[in-house]
């Protein structure tokens, strides 16, 4: 796992705290990508499967498909605001003096 984790760029660093950080960011991915998963199941899974069998009709596939794509779609947007403003937040406090 460590070979995963320098490849992608974490765990590369020799400073422990900037080491501690890449772990906390790597664990809150996992933890974003499971809630992802559950959120699209369970809403999609209610949404286009009014009566659960032991196969998917050609029309529940694909309303779920496209509940899928759009769901994501929309966590990938709220995502990349929610960086962003984090990012313009630590712009500004940085330039104050700032605790780290």
């Amino acid at each position: 796992m460590d070979n995963i984790s320098n490849g992608l760029g974490f765990g590369t660093s020799s400073d422990p705290k900037a080491a501690v950080m890449n772990q906390v960011r790597q664990e809150a991915a996992m933890t974003n990508a499971r809630q992802l998963i559950e959120k699209v199941n369970e809403h999609c899974f209610e949404k286009c499967v009014p009566k659960p069998g032991s196969s998917l009709s050609s029309g529940e596939t694909t309303c779920f498909t496209q509940c899928m794509e759009k769901y994501m779609a929309a966590w990938n947007t709220v995502s990349r605001q929610y960086i962003n403003r984090i990012q313009q937040e630590q712009g500004r406090s940085s330039g104050g003096g700032g605790i780290f």
